[in-house]
């Protein structure tokens, strides 16, 4: 049973029971139940923001799980990377060399991908450090491997033409030589007839009797030829493509015209002592994009490997040129 409440009433002097009225019961009902309502909205919160739901749970192992893969996948990319970079220098040193092509650059290679702040979207998240860095590495890595497959292309292309471009180089020597007696001077400093004095050698000169057949050591193009009393003197010279050019000079004539096409092997004319010469002989050179090159390396497809050696050794011995 429930204890009754008393008060003292000082003008009666005495005891009154305490009676509660209805507004007492109300706001003692209003009370409890606001008290009830905030501590329940405490523990609410409490268990938001302390205890996952099952769904959040399961989200959270399907976010740690993307993350790991992420993670994964960014390893994935570094080690595709690598591979990329060991076929980028094989491209470079060795296939592109083959064929005489100039590597590509690193600053076409190694270029940025454009456009601002491309991964802006990526920004902001409890992850954004991994997902832009593996996106700006699936970036990276799709552009190099765009223009290594131009490059392929690019060296497939070089490999089809290979066999035109075997027959084009000057390879042979361009008067008969097996004896390898004919070598007079070679490519280097020598001391000039005339003047006494070393001087550049840009070519090999190769003694031999007036009129002695003179080769194309190469498939081309005649691109020039001209009668002189000066410097070369008879002289000609053909264009084999693929930046290469091979000269023939002092001739007592030439045998082809301006823009007639011969083969390796054909009879350009005959050997003389016109122009800047001290004796009958041929003066023979080899320009590469321009560039005057040693034409004893390229006196490989009629020689064997010691007769290679041997003539090598001959054209390098330092003396007197004709010419």
């Amino acid at each position: 049973m429930k204890k009754a409440k008393y008060f003292y009433d000082k003008k009666t002097l005495s005891f009154k029971r305490i009676e509660k009225t209805w507004k007492t019961r109300l706001k003692n009902i209003l009370v409890f139940l606001s008290a009830s309502s905030f501590f329940g909205l405490l523990m609410v919160i409490a268990a938001f923001n302390f205890f996952d739901s099952p769904k959040e749970k399961m989200l959270k192992r399907e976010l740690d799980k993307l993350v790991l893969e992420y993670e994964l996948m960014d390893k994935d990319l570094v080690q595709l990377a690598a591979v990329l970079e060991n076929i980028k220098d094989r491209d470079d040193n060795i296939y592109r060399v083959i064929f005489e092509a100039d590597p590509i650059p690193n600053s076409i290679r190694k270029a940025g991908i454009g456009g601002v702040n491309r991964y802006k979207d990526l920004e902001g998240f409890d992850n954004s450090d991994l997902l832009i860095s593996t996106s700006k590495k699936i970036d990276q890595i799709s552009k190099q491997l765009y223009i290594q497959s131009k490059s392929f292309d690019e060296v497939i292309d070089m490999a089809l033409k290979k066999s035109e471009m075997m027959a084009s180089i000057p390879a042979i020597q361009p008067v008969k030589n097996k004896e390898l007696k004919r070598i007079a001077s070679g490519y280097g400093r020598r001391i000039d007839p005339y003047y006494k004095k070393l001087k550049f050698h840009y070519g090999v000169d190769f003694s031999a009797p007036k009129g002695t057949p003179i080769y194309a050591t190469g498939n081309g193009t005649v691109a020039k030829v001209q009668k002189s009393r000066r410097g070369f003197g008879n002289h000609v010279v053909i264009n084999h493509g693929f930046g290469y050019e091979s000269l023939y000079a002092h001739m007592t004539k030439y045998t082809v015209r301006k823009g007639q096409k011969v083969k390796r092997g054909d009879i350009i004319g005959y050997v003389g002592s016109t122009g800047k010469s001290t004796a009958p002989h041929l003066h023979y050179e080899v320009h590469k994009d321009g560039k005057k090159i040693n034409p004893a390396y390229y006196f490989h497809n009629d020689l064997s490997p010691e007769e290679f050696d041997r003539m090598l050794e001959l054209s390098s011995q330092e003396n007197q040129s004709f010419d």
